[in-house]
């Protein structure tokens, strides 16, 4: 299987950081090939709606790090996204990826599979549900399976997670797609 892991946080050895190294190890065992993408790390302009992609033969307008990931992106056959918790949402990084999803709309909705990682230094469940549900919602317009939601809560620093047993849960997650 064809996974791509999409990262969105700009700490390389980050909370965040941490599941996606775990879920990539257990998928990597599990025989599938992974193509990781760094938002943070990597030349993303956000989509202005202007429509170029939908209405010429152009795509994007935007000529950046996007045209490296979407070629994984259309044969992917899961595709991981994984973020620490930025003010009830995703990552602003993560954020422009998924919104540039739009040039290739018809076609992402296919069957894939997907899930979500993700860290939050606040203990309480309302802290990350705006970013869960947005994860729901984009999964069920894009018709594909959702394999799993973790959120690792009260991980504020890499030592609070590294006490708990999210690492592991995101290397079973990847093990199990």
């Amino acid at each position: 299987m064809k996974v791509v892991v999409i990262t969105g946080s700009p700490h390389k050895q980050g909370t965040s950081a941490l599941l996606a190294d775990k879920f990539i190890e257990g998928a990597k065992e599990a025989g599938h090939e992974i193509y990781r993408f760094d938002a943070a790390f990597s030349n993303v302009h956000g989509c202005v709606a202007c429509e170029t992609c939908h209405t010429t033969d152009k795509g994007c307008v935007f000529k950046d790090s996007m045209e490296e990931l979407n070629p994984y992106l259309l044969q992917a056959d899961a595709v991981v996204f994984v973020s620490p918790t930025y003010y009830f949402g995703m990552s602003s990084q993560l954020r422009a990826v998924i919104d540039r999803f739009y040039a290739n709309n018809s076609s992402l909705q296919s069957e894939k599979k997907t899930a979500l990682l993700m860290t939050c230094a606040d203990d309480t469940k309302e802290a990350a549900a705006g970013a869960v549900k947005s994860f729901e919602i984009m999964a069920d317009y894009l018709k594909w399976e959702n394999c799993g939601v973790i959120v690792a809560y009260d991980c504020g620093v890499r030592e609070d997670i590294e006490k708990t047993d999210f690492p592991k849960q995101a290397h079973d997650l990847g093990k199990s797609l």
